[in-house]
Formats: structure tokens, sequence, C-alpha cells
């Protein structure tokens, strides 16, 4: 974990500078995740970086609280609300959590964001169920996936190396169909799916139904 802060600590200067590698995908992205959105609605993002995701979607809800286990990210996220003159961000609270540590009352949440972040943790079969605990029954998860292994599995040889030297950071390596399965054994049901080309990553809305 402390590995891990601090290769996103030394990446969050250059993350935030980085363009959208696809922005016709990412807004199609912010479209499908507003349908879910309601006014009276608590929401949390884990894996939130410099929080640009969560605060295009705060004006839709009651409360976003949005965590990252980089300070450094934190900080950038932090300093883009400082920097705003309206009232449209005053409903977020930014964190320095990873999801691990994070803690909210069970059935609590109606709905989690968990967009590029579930092949770069440990155990996701484990976070997957903490997030369905914090959902309240009919609460959404809505998560973008890289699934490697469907695609870049020559990659599963270069990751641990670059690992090793501090140079890239722990990658898990899933198909799509492995997370879908995922999903379905922490008590969800996909409510909606999307892939906007070969090699993309893989986005899903998956609904707690009890």
């Amino acid at each position: 974990m402390q590995q891990a802060c601090k290769f996103w600590d030394r990446m969050a200067k250059r993350y935030a500078k980085r363009a959208i590698t696809d922005e016709d995908a990412y807004q199609k992205k912010l479209q499908y995740t507003r349908q879910y959105l309601e006014p009276h609605m608590d929401v949390l993002e884990f894996g939130c970086g410099t929080g640009s995701t969560t605060i295009i979607h705060a004006p839709y809800v009651k409360h976003m609280r949005a965590i990252d286990f980089s300070s450094k990210m934190i900080e950038i996220a932090q300093s883009k609300i400082d920097q705003t003159t309206d009232n449209s961000v005053d409903n977020i609270t930014f964190e320095q959590s990873s999801i691990d540590d994070f803690s909210a009352p069970d059935q609590s949440l109606d709905v989690v964001l968990g967009l590029s972040i579930l092949h770069l943790l440990e155990n996701k079969e484990a976070v997957l169920s903490k997030i369905h605990n914090m959902l309240k029954p009919g609460g959404v998860f809505v998560s973008s996936t890289a699934c490697l292994a469907d695609t870049m599995k020559f990659l599963k040889l270069i990751v641990p190396i670059g690992k090793f030297f501090g140079f890239m950071p722990l990658v898990r390596f899933f198909t799509t169909a492995q997370l879908e399965a995922s999903l379905v054994n922490a008590g969800f049901v996909i409510d909606f799916q999307w892939q906007p080309g070969k090699g993309k990553s893989v986005f899903i809305v998956a609904k707690k139904i009890s």
C-alpha cells in the first residue's frame, strides 16, 4: 500500500494535466451515470484521483464523498473546489483514504462510483462485497474497468518488473467475463453494460437488489 501511495503521489501532477484519451466515450459514460443520479442521493467515489468526475456529478446529487489514498491527488482535487467562485460544488467532501480503510454504515449510500480502479485493487472481491454492504437496496455501483486479460495479456509479464522498480503500480489481470462474475458473486445484478470498442474499458452499472 505504501509503495502504491508513493507511486500515485509522484504521478499526481502529471495525471492532472493528462488529456482524456477518448473524450466521446468519457462523455457517454457521464451521461449514462447521470441517469442513475437524483437530487436526494448520497454518493461515494473511491479512487477519485484529482476529482474531475466527482465535480461534474456533484450538481446532480445531495452529497458527494470522494476518496483517494494519494494525498497529492486529494490536494489537487481540493484545490479545484477552492478555486471555484460559485456554490455548484459545495456538496463535495474530499478525503485521503483507501477503500479498504474507508468506513460507512451499511445501507447508507445510494450510489458508489469506482472508475478506472478495480484492476488496481489488491482484492477486488472483498471491495465489491464491502460496496454491496454500504449500498441501500436498489442502490447502484458504477464502474469503468480495464479488463486487461481480454486483449493485453503481454502486460502480465511486464507489470511485475515495473512494480518492482517503482515505475508501475499494482495491476490485476482479469477478463470481462470474470469481472461480471465477481459482481454477480458479490450480490449485484448487472443493469447496464457498455464498451466503446475492443480493448477499451468496460462500463458497468450494477444494482443491489436486496
